[in-house]
């Protein structure tokens, strides 16, 4: 399995035990939010959005890339997200979604569902939003195409661990990103081009865009329709939507992961992902015994252990 994503073990505990959308403002110019961030830096509360531009007639596409494993709620939360942004005299969805992958077979994502893709990669719309869920794999011409469809998109977004699909296309290199909390590290480590930020809802920078572990992706979805159609509507959307939460305003609310998990003799801590291990899976490094969530942490962590104990 490529090294861009979790051991299978760690990706079963992420998405079992960790769980790893309206009336338009008729300006953007002027909408605040909470606070913004570009290239990681909090920008002061209060501080004006950088404004999408939306088409004056026509839908927005928003492109929805999966592979196997695709987490569930990395892709439905912000495809739900879209989808509920009406125009009100229509009640049309101003926003176009779809998935694409690279086979035209149904993709079995996390939890045994299986999607039928709307599109390949050879025929799918160019998107001027695309969302990256955490999964299984990429391939060369994956890679090849986001790197092509970035060139022309507002906004391509990772969702948790989709950031090392996103990192693997050299997009993130010398940029500000950020992923499921466990997987900080382990970032860190495989693209040391990338500045990892720790303890935010979502990253911004430039049309690059990063959310932390999965429902964190429904904050950045909205992030992205009040830079489009302003906070106004993206309040009605929360509110359509039953979500009270508030990171979309303020991604410093992950503040709560921004100091990583203390491994204990007594309670044991993967050294690559700060998860519980399997006591049978252990390494020897300068005296000291470390445990190991699955067999390809283990892996990784005996080709550098220097990298993930300083």
């Amino acid at each position: 399995m490529s090294n861009v994503n979790f051991s299978k073990r760690a990706l079963i505990q992420m998405t079992g035990r960790l769980c790893v959308a309206s009336a338009f403002a008729t300006s953007l110019m002027g909408r605040r939010a909470s606070a913004t961030f570009v290239d990681g830096s909090a920008k002061v509360a209060g501080d004006a959005l950088s404004p999408l531009h939306a088409p004056e007639n026509g839908k927005i596409p928003v492109a929805f890339l999966i592979s196997e494993g695709a987490v569930v709620i990395d892709f439905a939360g912000p495809w739900e997200v879209f989808q509920q942004v009406m125009e009100p005299q229509t009640m049309q969805s101003r926003f176009q979604t779809y998935m694409v992958a690279g086979t035209a077979a149904p993709v079995r994502v996390s939890g045994g569902m299986q999607i039928v893709p709307d599109y390949i990669l050879a025929d799918a719309p160019a998107p001027k939003v695309l969302v990256i869920p955490a999964q299984m794999g990429h391939s060369p011409a994956t890679l090849s195409w986001i790197r092509e469809v970035t060139k022309h998109t507002d906004v391509t977004m990772s969702v948790c661990t989709g950031a090392f699909v996103l990192a693997e296309t050299g997009l993130l290199n010398g940029r500000a990103a950020t992923t499921h909390h466990a997987a900080y590290r382990e970032l860190e480590v495989l693209y040391p081009q990338v500045k990892v930020k720790r303890g935010l809802r979502f990253v911004e920078d430039g049309n690059i865009a990063s959310a932390g572990g999965l429902s964190c992706g429904m904050d950045l979805s909205l992030h992205v329709v009040a830079r489009y159609f302003g906070n106004d509507t993206a309040e009605q959307t929360a509110y359509n939507l039953e979500y009270q939460g508030q990171g979309w305003k303020d991604a410093r609310l992950n503040a709560v992961y921004s100091q990583a998990a203390v491994s204990t003799p007594e309670h044991p801590l993967c050294p690559v992902c700060d998860m519980d291990v399997d006591k049978r899976l252990k390494s020897q490094y300068k005296g000291k015994t470390y445990y190991f969530c699955g067999e390809g942490h283990k892996e990784l962590f005996d080709s550098a252990p220097e990298k993930f104990i300083s």
